[in-house]
C-alpha cells in the first residue's frame, strides 16, 4: 500500500498529521465518464443497502436507461481479470486523520484503518487482481487545504477511484467553504475521468448523532447533496453511525477517541465502501 504522508502534528483533541511524500508512478487507463448517477450507501451493519438513482429519472426513461445501472460495472470486470490481461487498478484515499489511520493520538494504525481493511478485503475477493491502495490523508487537514493539493498529490497518481473523507475538519472552516472545496475536488476528478465516492463524517462523540441540528448532521446533509448534484457515489458512514445508536447502542465501543474511529468503528466504513465494488 502506497502512502503520501506529511509533516507530523498532533493535538490530543482532532486529527494530526504524519511526515513525508512518497509519490508513486503509474496508475488506471484513462476512460471517459460514463452516465452520471448516484448510490447512497447505508451500510446497517450485517444488512447494508444500496440505494440507486439516475441524476434524472425521466432522461433514464427517455433512454431506457436502468435506473439501478452499476457505474463500477467495468472496474469489477478489470478486477476479475487474469494474468496476462489483467492490469493494476488503484484507489487513493484522501481525507484528514481518520482514513490516515490515527486511533487515540498520537497513536496510528494504519492496517486498522478503512483504506488498509478495504484493500485487504478486496485482495482477498479478487485473487487474480494487482489492486494498489494511496492514502494521501494528512491528519489535521480540511477540505480547503485538501482541494489545494488535490490535482498534485492525487491526481497525479492516476487513480482507478478516490474516496474524499473531509467533514469532521471541515467544521473548523464553515459549510460554505467546505462544499466549494469539495465542488473543486469532485469537478477536477470528473474532468480527469477519475471516479469519485464521497463519504459522510464518522462520529464526534461529544456531538448527539441523533440530533438533526448538529454541526456534523450539517456537514452530512452536504456531502449527500453534493453527491446527489454530481451524480457520484456516496458512503454514508454517518447514518450507518446513526442506526447504532437508534438501536441503544454506545456509540463509544467504536470508537478509539471522541473523533477516531477504532477497528470496529473503521469496519463500519469498509462494509459501506465494499458494497460498491463486490
Amino acid at each position: 500500500m502506497v502512502t503520501i504522508e506529511r509533516q507530523q502534528v498532533a493535538p490530543q483533541s482532532g486529527p494530526t498529521r504524519w511526515p513525508h511524500t512518497v509519490v508513486p508512478q503509474g496508475g488506471r487507463q484513462d476512460k471517459a465518464m460514463t452516465k452520471r448517477m448516484i448510490f447512497l450507501v447505508l451500510p446497517w451493519l450485517g444488512n447494508t443497502d444500496v440505494l440507486a438513482q439516475t441524476q434524472s429519472s425521466a432522461d433514464a426513461a427517455a433512454t431506457d436507461t436502468p435506473a439501478a445501472a452499476d457505474p463500477f460495472a467495468e472496474l469489477k470486470s478489470v478486477l476479475q481479470k487474469t494474468w496476462p490481461h489483467n492490469r493494476q487498478v488503484r484507489l487513493v484515499f484522501h481525507g484528514h486523520s481518520v482514513p490516515a489511520g490515527y486511533f487515540r493520538t498520537p497513536q496510528v494504525r494504519r492496517f486498522d484503518s478503512y483504506p488498509a481493511l478495504v484493500h485487504q478485503r478486496l485482495c482477498d475477493r479478487y485473487p487474480t487482481a494487482v489492486i494498489d491502495v494511496c492514502t494521501t490523508a494528512i491528519g489535521g487537514e480540511h477540505a480547503a487545504d485538501g482541494a489545494a493539493r488535490f490535482a498534485d498529490d492525487v491526481l497525479t497518481l492516476k487513480p482507478d477511484v478516490v474516496f474524499i473523507d473531509y467533514s469532521l475538519n471541515d467544521r473548523s472552516i464553515g459549510l460554505a467553504a467546505a462544499e466549494k472545496a469539495w465542488r473543486q475536488m469532485i469537478e477536477k476528478a470528473i474532468a480527469d475521468g477519475v471516479q469519485v465516492v464521497l463519504l459522510t463524517p464518522t462520529p464526534d462523540t461529544r456531538e448527539d448523532i441523533l440530533s438533526g441540528e448538529t454541526p456534523l448532521a450539517r456537514y452530512a446533509a452536504s456531502v449527500r447533496s453534493l453527491g446527489q448534484e454530481y451524480g457520484v457515489p456516496v458512503v454514508d458512514s454517518y447514518a450507518a453511525f446513526q442506526k447504532l445508536a437508534k438501536q441503544g447502542q454506545d456509540l463509544t465501543l467504536w470508537m478509539s477517541q471522541s473523533n477516531h474511529p477504532n477497528r470496529k468503528g473503521h469496519q463500519v466504513v469498509t462494509d459501506a465502501i465494499l458494497t460498491l465494488l463486490q
